[in-house]
């Protein structure tokens, strides 16, 4: 399989079109047709479905698209590095969920960007359990990231600050004449959770020691990724979403939050792979994370 192909394939993917794929490859459709051809022969698995005004994925193409972005991605970020080795300069990718303290890994950023102009920061948003895969992967060079991870495979440079847990609720609902809410308050009420917090992470820890209940007895009315579009089932009535503190604006709408009592805590680290090889940027970062925060690794 080369890389070249691969290319070929995610352009008529993108496209859905031998014609259109073509034109973009500068390549004769035939030319283009055979080569995929050869590909699923190499495979031995149908990759492409031929209809007569466009082309689909089987089940295996759209696995092979996936893997494709993927490897592609990792050689235009391996070759950039190659290209600017001797200087500090090129692409930083960091993985990040939502939180207001993530500002600060920016600010380091902005003043990195000064320094050298050169620099790039790509913002991959996402959930924990989604943003260390794409760590795993290489696609990203750090994560953002909460919870206990395996000292064996990470390295991490937890940050001085702390994101309180809420609850984002309707204004007009009965818990917002509350000051705080209670783990009480919420045991028969319908409940939105991020979908990391659901998936056995440590905000899953947390919040469960803090409910004194399993999920099992709890009304789960659904989950979310991102907190925006968990705001909008709270308008709908659908639940009360938990959440960290200052991540929406509520002047001006229905909702509100209120904290959690006893309060509950979650301290946010930088993350990335153990034995890394860093590019000269990934390297300038780190060392420039290390000195804001007064951190030795």
């Amino acid at each position: 399989m080369e890389l070249r192909v691969l290319k070929y394939f995610l352009t008529v993917a993108q496209e859905e079109s031998f014609s259109r794929a073509a034109e973009k490859l500068h390549l004769s459709q035939p030319t283009l047709s055979r080569q995929l051809k050869e590909l699923e022969d190499e495979f031995a698995k149908q990759l492409l479905i031929r209809e007569p005004r466009r082309i689909l994925l089987t089940e295996e193409g759209q696995l092979l698209r996936r893997r494709a972005e993927e490897i592609l991605s990792l050689v235009d970020k391996t070759t950039g590095e190659l290209l600017r080795h001797d200087e500090i300069s090129g692409d930083i990718r960091i993985g990040a969920g939502e939180s207001i303290h993530f500002g600060l890994v920016m600010k380091v950023a902005q003043q990195l960007r000064q320094k050298y102009p050169g620099l790039r920061f790509h913002i991959v948003s996402g959930d924990g359990a989604t943003t260390m895969t794409r760590l795993e992967r290489g696609l990203i060079d750090f994560a953002f990231v909460y919870g206990r991870l395996d000292p064996a495979k990470y390295q991490e440079l937890p940050l001085p600050v702390r994101d309180r847990w809420v609850l984002v609720l309707r204004q007009d609902d009965a818990l917002a004449q509350k000051e705080a809410i209670q783990a009480e308050d919420l045991w028969q009420q319908p409940l939105l959770f991020s979908r990391q917090t659901l998936s056995n992470s440590t905000h899953g820890d947390e919040l469960l020691a803090w409910l004194q209940k399993p999920l099992a007895e709890l009304n789960i009315a659904g989950s979310y990724t991102l907190l925006y579009n968990a705001t909008l089932m709270v308008k709908e009535g659908m639940g009360y979403a938990i959440s960290f503190d200052e991540l929406i604006n509520t002047n001006g709408t229905i909702l509100c939050t209120r904290p959690l009592e006893p309060a509950i805590f979650t301290e946010p680290s930088i993350v990335w792979k153990k034995n890394q090889v860093f590019s000269k940027a990934s390297q300038a970062f780190l060392a420039a994370l290390q000195e804001e925060f007064d951190v030795n690794i």
